[in-house]
Formats: structure tokens, C-alpha cells, sequence
């Protein structure tokens, strides 16, 4: 069934909600019964359930949901064994101001880039107790973190996302079989969104860019009253130890990364062997009795709770827009401005819009890429440039969506609101959007 401009309506319902009630997760909710009633009327509730049922069972949500979990046992470990205390207390004796606890944060997420998820939530867990000591908001703490995960990651071929859009450029017959990695290298030059994301951040560590807005009304409040802007649910977060020393920090990290790369990339299984690396490192090393470290791993999990009911709700969002038809209906009506010139820019403005909107990065990416690389052959317009603005569209919807993701995660890891953090650095992702719309214009 052909729902026409309606097929607009959950998700403009989602942001409205979103933007007047300050929740997130009620609003996505909304957002997806909304869909199913428009589609199914009075057997919305049937569909809906079933709808997430088959969400749960496909194999890339599970994996989320599992990464997802582990990773709360991981930080969890990190935190009660003290690693993360460890590290922060060495900054803290380095670092003299709020700009330097700032361009620090920055600096540790560029070097942890294997994966956003990762990203988000370690580097966020790490630098509480830096950036708090300067009375930086945690929204402030947020940006940063949310401003070097999904942009680097793109920008890193060994990254998850590298593996999964080289994965998708060979599916396409954009790269042939084996060569997928290659013709990814080839588009990072093009990436002008992940670039010009990850330089703003500095910028506005420095003050070069003000704060604007919502960030400035954040700092404003954390300088002058000390209030941060923390959210922490109390009852599940796993309380900060100062036991440990840097060895308990920095050799569970390591474990993670190296069974993440090796033999191939897989961060499920790099998490798995990061926490049972880290259990029996913590347990020969007497950091904490046995029976302490399975109730620390537990409520590290428990933690994540939050975020997982998030990201299944998300899911099923994503699900009602793909049953709706969404990204179709929004191709077909921005086709009639797709020239040689302006392709790069319509497809990125384009893409980016519906990665905003849904807060599907990746599935929005595995839709659009068949219809854009015909495109690009069609127009004869240079294919990495064109798969560039692709990339850098699915990089700007994971970071500006109120509820993507890589949102929900960079909230969860820096303790702050999920609706605080995404309208605080929105307009900074805007400005980040508007250089590279621009790019892509003077480059095509």
C-alpha cells in the first residue's frame, strides 16, 4: 500500500514528541505504535509484537544487544577495579584546565577506534572524573565523546563500520569479491562529514567556535552552580573504586582490542574474551574477591538496561518506516533534482535526512546504496565521491539523531540525558552538515 506524504507522520510525530517532552524513548515508542496503527488499524498491538518479536530474532540486532550488554560487564569491571580511576587520577595530575581535560577526552577517543560502541562507552566512563574536576557539563562530556566515535570509525578501515560497508560494496557489485576493503579506502578522501565532525571538536574545546544554545546554557549552569547535568540511575551504576592500579586499566583494554582484530574483526567476540580476560586478571591479581567480580560483571549489565530497552525500541521503529516504505518515498521525490553536478549534495542531504529521521544508519546506508551507485554510473560521476557522500550521510545521521544509537550510547557513557546530550550538540553536527554540503558542491 502506497501511504504518500503520510508515510512522514511517525517520524515527525517522534520529533515533535521528542523535542516538547524532553524523552526519548516514550517518543520512539510513539513513534512505532503510531506506524502500526496507521498500517494494521485496530490489529496494531498484534503487529507490533509480532514486528518485534522478528526484530529480535534477526541476527544483527541480537549481536547489538549482546555487544551492548557485555560492554556494560566490561566498563562495570573496569570502574569497581579501579582502572578507570587509575587513569583518570594519572590525567588529573597532567592536566591543569578545562580546555586540556576536553582536547584529552578528544584525544583518547581517536585512539580507541575500533568501534563506536566501544567508544562511546569507555572512553565516556573514563573521563568523568577529568572533565568533572573543571566543572564541564556531562553534555559538554558527551558531544566530545559522540564527535569521535561514529566519525572516526568511518574513517578507520579496520573499524566495525569499515567491515560492514566494504561488506555492502562488494553485495553491490560496486567492488568486486575481495576488493570491497580497497574501493572503501578509496571513498575516505570523500568523507568530508566524519573529517570536518572530528576538527570542530577541537575547535570548540578551544573556544574558536562558541557555544551556542542549549551547550552554552549547559556550561553556563556547570560553571556557576556545579550543577553537571548527571543522570546516572544510582540503582544500577556500578560504584567507582580507587583498588587498582594502571595495569588493571590498560591490560583488559589491550585483551579487547587484540582478540576484537585478531584473526579477523568481530567485536562480539573481542568483548567476550575482554571480560573473561579481565575476570581472571582481576581474580589472580587479587583485586577483588571471585564472588565481587561475577556482581560487579552482573551489574555492569544491569546497567545497560536502559539503553537496550532503547535500542529495541529503536528497532522496531526502524521496522514500521521500512514497512512504510519511507526511504522509497523520500528518493522518489528528491530524483527530479539528481544531476551530474548536484548529485554528491542531493544524495548526501538526502541520505542524511532519512538517517536523522530514523535513526537507522546502516540500514539506511544497505537501502540507498543500490540506488545510488546506478546513479553514479548513469550521471558518469566519480563512484568513490558519490559513495563518500553516502558514508558521510550515514556518519551525520548516527551522530545528530535524537535517538540513534550511537546517541543513546555516548549519553549512557559521559551520564547524562539522552535528549540533553543530542539538542546540545546539534547544532554543531548542523555546522558540520552545512561545510560538507558545500564540499560535495564544490568538488563535483
Amino acid at each position: 500500500m502506497d501511504y504518500g506524504l503520510m508515510t512522514l507522520m511517525p517520524t515527525l510525530l517522534v520529533l515533535g514528541l521528542a523535542i516538547w517532552s524532553h524523552r526519548t524513548l516514550e517518543s520512539v515508542l510513539a513513534g512505532a505504535l503510531f506506524a502500526f496503527f496507521m498500517m494494521e488499524g485496530a490489529g496494531f498491538l498484534d503487529a507490533m509484537a509480532g514486528a518485534t518479536l522478528e526484530v529480535l530474532m534477526t541476527e544483527d540486532v541480537a549481536w547489538v544487544m549482546l555487544v551492548c550488554g557485555l560492554y556494560g560487564g566490561f566498563i562495570g569491571l573496569l570502574v569497581k577495579g579501579g582502572g578507570s580511576y587509575a587513569f583518570g587520577r594519572a590525567l588529573i595530575n597532567r592536566i591543569e584546565t578545562k580546555r586540556g581535560g576536553l582536547l584529552a577526552t578528544w584525544g583518547l577517543g581517536l585512539v580507541i577506534f575500533l568501534d563506536d560502541y566501544l567508544n562511546s562507552l569507555t572512553v565516556g566512563a573514563t573521563m568523568k572524573a577529568v572533565t568533572d574536576r573543571f566543572r564541564t557539563s556531562r553534555a559538554m562530556l558527551a558531544y566530545v565523546v559522540d564527535s569521535t566515535a561514529a566519525p572516526l570509525c568511518l574513517l578507520i578501515p579496520l573499524s566495525s563500520w569499515g567491515a560492514y560497508f566494504s561488506s555492502l560494496l562488494e553485495q553491490n557489485g560496486v567492488a568486486a569479491e575481495g576488493q570491497g576493503l580497497a574501493v572503501f579506502v578509496e571513498t575516505i578522501p570523500y568523507m568530508f562529514y566524519p573529517i570536518v565532525a572530528l576538527l570542530i571538536v577541537p575547535l570548540v574545546a578551544m573556544g574558536v567556535i562558541p557555544l551556542v544554545g542549549a551547550m552554552r546554557r549547559a556550561e553556563i549552569k556547570a560553571e556557576t552552580t556545579g550543577d553537571l547535568g548527571i543522570f546516572e540511575d544510582e540503582a544500577l551504576a556500578v560504584e567507582q573504586s580507587e583498588r587498582g592500579g594502571m595495569s588493571v586499566f590498560f591490560l583488559p583494554i589491550l585483551a579487547l582490542i587484540f582478540f576484537t582484530v585478531f584473526p579477523s574483526v568481530d567485536l562480539l567476540r573481542g568483548v567476550i574474551a575482554g571480560v573473561l580476560f579481565t575476570l581472571a586478571h582481576y581474580a589472580l591479581g587479587r583485586v577483588m574477591p571471585l564472588g565481587e567480580l561475577f556482581d560487579t560483571c552482573t551489574e555492569g549489565i544491569k546497567s545497560m538496561v536502559p539503553v537496550l530497552t532503547m535500542l529495541l525500541t529503536l528497532f522496531v521503529f526502524v521496522e514500521a518506516n521500512d514497512r512504510l516504505g519511507l526511504t522509497p518515498y523520500v528518493i522518489e521525490a528528491v530524483s527530479p533534482f539528481m544531476t551530474a553536478a548536484l548529485l554528491p549534495v542531493v544524495v548526501f542531504v538526502t541520505v542524511s535526512l532519512l538517517s536523522f529521521t530514523t535513526g537507522s544508519n546502516w540500514g539506511v546506508i544497505a537501502i540507498t546504496m543500490p540506488i545510488a551507485f546506478p546513479l553514479a554510473q548513469t550521471f558518469d560521476v566519480s563512484i568513490p565521491l558519490v559513495m563518500g557522500a553516502l558514508f558521510s550521510a550515514s556518519g551525520f545521521g548516527s551522530h545528530a539523531c535524537f535517538y540513534s544509537d550511537s546517541t543513546v550510547l555516548s549519553a549512557q557513557g559521559a551520564g547524562c540525558r539522552t535528549f540533553d546530550h543530542a539538542i546540545t550538540q546539534l547544532p554543531y553536527a548542523l555546522l558540520g552538515a552545512v561545510v560538507t554540503a558545500l564540499l560535495f558542491f564544490a568538488v563535483a
